[in-house]
């Protein structure tokens, strides 16, 4: 009975002995490092984090692939540079960069200032071809490389008259202040008197909620307007046609003609909408044709 007492003593000292020895990783950024365990090892949370090569000790290898960073750059990782546009972003650095794009290539409509699905694969088809991290967003290896690659670009090329040709003014549109709006050239001219003031790309609504045709009448504005049906956002709203109205729209921003709306002339440049936004006054005339 001795002998049994005396060897499960030892047992249990040699166990604390082993627990004491134990370590638990946690991420310093800089690697792991080993600390002493105060009882049972516990496995650590895990570190969240959008970089996801933060965890990596400094001076690693990025590895091969999208990940690399570009040549001659030092410092940290290419998918750890700071991000200076992404899919969402708008502003006046967006119009630009696309702008650069549409020089070089890679973006082939006007800018729109919106950073959207095109962009971004623009961004990525650039970043490929130059050996960069193809990640679709703009970091400060990828800007720096594209504005050696191209020129500032001109007033015109930030904001050309429209994508789309205008077609010639239907007749209604000659006379007065009229937003005129061409099913066929896909374009909205504001006129004044037969002049064009503005002119921008737009787009309409599907076979199932068709944009009405017709002579109609600016019936109210109403700036950041959202949608009570579809509960989505309306900026620079201008309402012609029982709850038909032209404004600016992020998804046609984005995706183009590859989407419609529920009936609404949507404007994908927000800095020419909120122009005419502002120009325009209740009891406009609106002319939708062919």
């Amino acid at each position: 009975m001795r002998r049994t007492s005396v060897l499960q003593r030892t047992l249990m000292a040699a166990m604390a002995v082993a627990l004491a020895a134990g370590c638990t990783a946690q991420g310093t950024g800089g690697g792991a490092s080993a600390t002493p365990s105060k009882g049972p090892a516990t496995p650590a949370a895990p570190v969240v984090d959008d970089n996801k090569d933060d965890d990596k000790p400094a001076g690693s290898p990025s590895p091969s692939g999208s990940g690399s960073p570009s040549a001659g750059q030092t410092g940290p990782s290419a998918d750890t540079a700071k991000v200076l546009m992404q899919e969402g972003t708008e502003n006046e650095q967006v119009r630009e960069l696309q702008a650069r794009l549409r020089q070089l290539g890679y973006f082939h409509r006007s800018p729109t200032a919106f950073y959207g699905s095109m962009t971004s694969d623009a961004v990525r088809g650039f970043q490929e071809k130059r050996g960069l991290a193809a990640t679709g967003s703009v970091d400060e290896t990828t800007w720096t490389k594209l504005t050696e690659m191209s020129r500032k670009p001109t007033a015109d090329e930030l904001r050309p008259p429209t994508t789309n040709t205008l077609d010639k003014p239907d007749e209604r549109c000659m006379t007065g202040r009229v937003l005129c709006i061409s099913k066929e050239s896909r374009t909205l001219a504001w006129m004044i008197d037969g002049k064009v003031i503005s002119a921008m790309d737009v787009r309409f609504g599907s076979e199932n909620t068709p944009t009405r045709e017709g002579i109609f009448k600016v019936d109210f504005k109403s700036r950041d307007h959202v949608s009570t049906l579809y509960d989505t956002p309306m900026p620079y709203a201008m309402f012609f046609s029982r709850g038909q109205a032209v404004h600016y729209s992020s998804d046609f921003a984005a995706r183009g003609y590859n989407g419609a709306s529920h009936g609404c002339v949507n404007v994908r440049d927000k800095g020419k909408i909120a122009q005419v936004f502002d120009q325009v006054k209740a009891g406009d005339k609106v002319v939708v044709h062919w």
